[in-house]
């Protein structure tokens, strides 16, 4: 199994054991923060020690369970140490899961939070070996904690801006992906518009004046209907080679009809076949759809379903569409490990999927939005209007 693929299966793991996770992840810390101490002096950690440490630990990981703010995660550990230190125990068991708190504090705040909250547990440790430490009895361990504070918040903010950093490059991406696509289609547009526009204007003047020839002059009559001609072989010739700017080499005719969401149980049997797991709920009163909105629909759900293949192989997805008062809603979830790298749809090479989507959306008046779910995985959010006649 390749490196990538353990990752990806640990990360869907996580999210779909959260709680477990956090608890196995806080008793694996809290045993090797008593490894060190054992192994040195097996008497030199007191029964208080132990039990100010269990009740740290534990909080600990109740508030990321329970995902309170994140800088409780600070508050609960600094105030095990402070207690520790009261107790007249070191910081060896404490000291290892207040590093944690502040690491991921650092690694989801900005700069100033980040900074304020590590000064604030440096001075809780500080205060409290000041406090309870005699100074015959100091112990450099205690206060050793206090640099490496420092070095978890720093690493925090060096892998937050690293983030922030690909983030903005992926951005970059889909935005000159966009700009790409929307200048060749311009470039095509303005093409069709001066050749074939031409042409057709052609053909519409000519059979304009063909009608008032027939019955007064069949000899201009056939004269304009071999314009006529001429300039629907021209046109067609010019749609031709336009078609041809947009197919990739190798691309042959499609055989199979267009999509629409009376594929959709086609649609998601294809993927049921990949091992994807898609179920679909439709609520309101089914009805006919316009052609476009019927194939923007079925193509939203397809660029989406393709997505979580891609990128959360293994995932659970959900399709449901809900027919409204003059539109059309459909959601498309999944929950897989949410996206990281190019998993946003379609960006790999370069944004066109998510854009393609958008594009049609906004051709049939709509929207379509995309991003991680709040519990875990990727959503895909979109409205189509229906017109009145559709409505009802």
């Amino acid at each position: 199994m390749r490196a990538g693929h353990v990752r990806e299966w640990c990360r869907r793991a996580i999210a779909e054991h959260r709680a477990l996770a956090v608890i196995i992840g806080t008793a694996v810390l809290f045993g090797c923060a008593t490894i060190s101490p054992l192994i040195k002096d097996p008497a030199s950690l007191s029964p208080a020690e132990y039990a100010v440490a269990a009740v740290t630990y534990a909080g600990f990981a109740a508030v990321a369970i329970a995902a309170w703010p994140a800088w409780v995660l600070v508050a609960v550990p600094a105030a095990g140490g402070f207690a520790s230190l009261a107790a007249g125990a070191r910081l060896d068991l404490t000291g290892p899961v207040l590093l944690v708190g502040v690491l991921v504090f650092s690694l989801s705040s900005e700069l100033t939070p980040a900074i304020i909250a590590t000064m604030a547990a440096m001075g809780v440790v500080g205060a409290g070996d000041l406090l309870f430490d005699l100074p015959a009895q100091a112990r450099p361990s205690d206060l050793g904690v206090i640099p490496a504070l420092a070095v978890v918040a720093t690493a925090g903010q060096a892998v937050r801006v690293r983030r922030g950093q690909k983030a903005m490059l992926e951005e970059k991406r889909e935005r000159d992906a966009w700009l790409s696509i929307h200048s060749e289609r311009l470039r095509i547009a303005r093409d069709l518009h001066d050749a074939v526009g031409h042409q057709v204007a052609l053909i519409s003047v000519q059979s304009g004046a063909m009608g008032y020839l027939l019955d007064t002059d069949p000899d201009k009559a056939r004269e304009s209907l071999a314009h006529i001609q001429r300039a629907s072989e021209a046109a067609l010739e010019e749609l031709r080679l336009a078609v041809g700017l947009l197919r990739q080499p190798g691309d042959s005719e499609p055989t199979e009809p267009a999509g629409g969401l009376g594929r959709l149980d086609e649609l998601i049997g294809s993927f049921a076949a990949t091992g994807l797991n898609v179920t679909c709920d439709v609520t309101g009163q089914a009805r006919p759809l316009p052609e476009a909105v019927d194939l923007t629909a079925y193509r939203v759900i397809q660029e989406s379903l393709t997505n979580t293949a891609k990128h959360a192989s293994g995932a659970s997805a959900s399709v449901r569409l809900a027919f409204r008062p003059g539109v059309l809603a459909l959601a498309v979830e999944d929950d897989g490990p949410g996206p990281s790298g190019n998993e946003l749809i379609g960006s790999s090479p370069a944004g066109h999927g998510l854009i393609g989507m958008r594009e049609r959306a906004a051709a049939v008046g709509g929207w379509v939005s995309a991003g991680p779910r709040g519990g875990g995985g990727f959503q895909v959010l979109a409205e189509l209007p229906l017109p009145p006649g559709a409505a009802s």
